[in-house]
């Protein structure tokens, strides 16, 4: 396959790569990741600023109409930097909610601060008995006048903690785990009855549980049509893993050049450890996984924006399968050469490390994507 970009993308991967390189050195990244709200506002701000905010949204709310392409090179950049910033649950996932679901209203009040940074936005799927099934909701939406009162709790919500606007998916029709009768709502984290416990995640970014108690949403917040989410949710979905494979490929390139560079620079018995064979065969061994993730990102990226169809799914799941496997794979493989540093928190390889094992359990494991793979492959 011969894929190359335009100039137009070459100049958004440049742009995006030095604003990481000069803002994103490992010691501002420890005061950012210490810091009340656990990410740099200045950097978000930065972002959209040079309008890397709005790169997926239409031109008609202030975007660049930008595909899923566009979010790949963003992504590799901010995983290549460790960027703590919650760009893609706020502009892809959330974003992308609002953009594929939004009444015309709705769309023209949340895309353009969206798209300007002005606003940052989250999503709440999870639960605590979900375990990847987005239509297992205990979350209940119950009908009152004037709008809706939900109740209920969502686990690691990431960016929740700073969110000024928060999608929450709630059941209001059928019973649990059915895949009709789920609703989204906008809900400002700030209302009565909604409570946040914020926590940092195993790679140091910050999430928080969500909890809802007799909370009162206005029916202009509603997202969508009433009980018919769950396609826009699952589709949505498919567009932030396209997103996260390439978060994932800039955090192995850069693990790998750490990785190459201290095998060059460790000296063992008078001489570099890199001269070692079984190093080097090791340090292949990486690179390898390495490929065959970029290659599946890759065509991740070309398939995210397509129509929903089950081989856009089996190319995603694909991917998934391939890239969480691989970042396991570079993630241990890098502690193994470095040896005892190589898991210390002062250095960056082990935050790199932490950062893959987390998104190789986002949005669905390998071995989920596999069975999801398997169940396509049936279908087909």
């Amino acid at each position: 396959m011969d894929f190359k970009l335009t100039e137009e993308q070459l100049m958004l991967q440049d742009t995006v790569a030095r604003l990481v390189r000069d803002t994103y050195g490992f010691e501002r990244r420890e005061t950012f990741r210490q810091s009340e709200q656990g990410f740099s506002p200045a950097f978000m701000q930065q972002l959209g600023d040079l309008g890397l905010c709005a790169v997926p949204f239409a031109e008609a709310y202030g975007g660049f109409g930008g595909s899923g392409v566009e979010n790949m090179l963003i992504m590799t950049e901010l995983g290549r930097g460790l960027c703590l910033e919650p760009y893609l649950h706020s502009v892809i996932f959330a974003g992308g909610l609002v953009a594929q679901l939004g009444t015309e209203a709705q769309k023209q009040t949340l895309l353009p601060p969206l798209g300007s940074a002005a606003l940052q936005m989250t999503v709440a799927l999870d639960e605590p008995q979900s375990h990847y099934q987005l239509h297992d909701v205990q979350t209940v939406a119950q009908p009152v006048t004037g709008g809706w009162t939900l109740n209920g709790r969502k686990s690691v919500v990431v960016g929740g903690q700073s969110a000024g606007l928060i999608v929450v998916s709630a059941r209001t029709s059928h019973g649990v785990r059915e895949e009709e009768g789920i609703s989204l709502f906008l809900i400002d984290p700030h209302e009565v009855g909604v409570r946040r416990r914020t926590f940092p995640t195993m790679d140091g970014r910050m999430a928080c549980d969500l909890y809802l108690e007799n909370v009162f949403v206005k029916s202009d917040a509603v997202l969508g049509e009433v009980g018919l989410a769950l396609p826009a949710l699952r589709y949505q979905q498919g567009r932030c893993i396209a997103a996260q494979c390439a978060e994932a490929v800039g955090s192995m390139e850069a693990a790998c050049a750490l990785t190459l560079d201290y095998l060059k620079t460790r000296q063992q018995f008078g001489q570099p450890i890199g001269k070692f064979q079984v190093l080097q065969h090791r340090m292949v061994d990486m690179r390898i996984e390495l490929d065959q993730a970029t290659s599946m990102t890759l065509l991740a990226a070309c398939v995210a924006d397509q129509a929903d169809s089950e081989a856009r799914s089996r190319v995603l799941a694909a991917a998934k399968f391939i890239v969480s496997r691989a970042s396991r794979f570079v993630a241990d493989q890098g502690i193994q050469l470095h040896g005892g540093i190589g898991l210390t928190w002062e250095y960056m390889l082990s935050h790199h490390a932490k950062h893959l094992l987390m998104v190789a359990r986002q949005f669905g494991d390998d071995d989920y994507h596999l069975r999801e793979y398997a169940r396509l492959m049936e279908v087909a």
